[in-house]
């Protein structure tokens, strides 16, 4: 049995999707078992409860041997706030869980990875459960959890380490004490809701404070608002520029993003987390 927690470091989830990926897992995934903090329903403001509320919670589920992940409940914003003082709380239970989540919680997976407490995943979360696409993304990361290696992103090989991002909060990351080094690996970074000057800025940015990586991956791009005039250059286009610049080996795209076929990612070596 995986016991898995699930917590909301940044903002709220609803009961209606709590029932819907219980009832997913309880149908498809006997060997898992699913417990929801009564913090991913707190409502202040944008935030799921005040910091110290979304802290104490996050450090409940990771510090408690018990659990064997803990499951980031959505993005949104708001984990910035408490990844620090989450790692410095952490104890030795939490050096031995899998870490989950995508998007905005690429903060914690950061600062989780640069203290080389447990494993950090990127990887679909629970608030997407009461859609098809949705489900079959939080598959992925559930097969995943049973040792299944189908559902992730298909460059991983093994001998490279990898990590994955949200493109704004890994810029947002870069130059903080909650940034990784990322020397010698594999980026993958995506994007949603960003114009595309947006995202040529974001790559600026990252291009003049990233490490030697191994190369670059794209994700998808989703959502792009219309601008009153067009970029000129598309997503890909921008990142083969600014990896150019930087010298970074653009390695082509990555079946990562805002979007339902968004794959598994392990930060560092891609393999199966230990059976509970």
């Amino acid at each position: 049995m995986t016991n898995i927690a699930i917590c909301a470091p940044a903002t709220p989830i609803t009961r209606e999707q709590q029932v819907a990926l219980e009832e997913l897992v309880a149908a498809e995934f006997p060997a898992h078992r699913v417990t929801f903090h009564e913090q991913c329903f707190d409502r202040q403001g944008h935030f799921a409860g005040d910091d110290l509320r979304r802290l104490t919670a996050l450090l409940e589920c990771a510090n408690d041997p018990a659990f064997d992940v803990v499951w980031f409940a959505k993005g949104g914003y708001g984990s910035n706030r408490i990844a620090e003082a989450a790692v410095a709380q952490m104890n030795q239970a939490a050096r031995t869980k899998t870490f989950i989540g995508f998007s905005d919680a690429g903060y914690l997976l950061a600062a989780l990875y640069r203290a080389g407490i447990g494993q950090s995943v990127h990887g679909h979360m629970p608030v997407s459960s009461r859609s098809e696409g949705g489900r079959e993304a939080i598959r992925r990361v559930l097969r995943w959890l049973e040792g299944d290696t189908s559902g992730l992103e298909p460059s991983l090989d093994g001998t490279t380490p990898a990590a994955a991002f949200n493109l704004i909060t890994l810029a947002m990351i870069a130059g903080t004490p909650m940034m990784p080094d990322l020397t010698g690996h594999v980026l993958m970074v995506e994007e949603v809701a960003e114009h595309l000057y947006s995202v040529d800025r974001l790559f600026f940015h990252l291009a003049n404070t990233l490490p030697r990586l191994a190369g670059l991956r794209l994700g998808a791009v989703t959502d792009v608002p219309e601008n009153y005039v067009e970029f000129g250059q598309s997503e890909e286009e921008i990142a083969q520029y600014w990896c150019a610049r930087a010298g970074i080996p653009y390695l082509g795209r990555a079946l990562i993003g805002h979007y339902s076929a968004n794959r598994v990612v392990p930060f560092g070596l891609a393999s199966p987390p230990a059976q509970a």
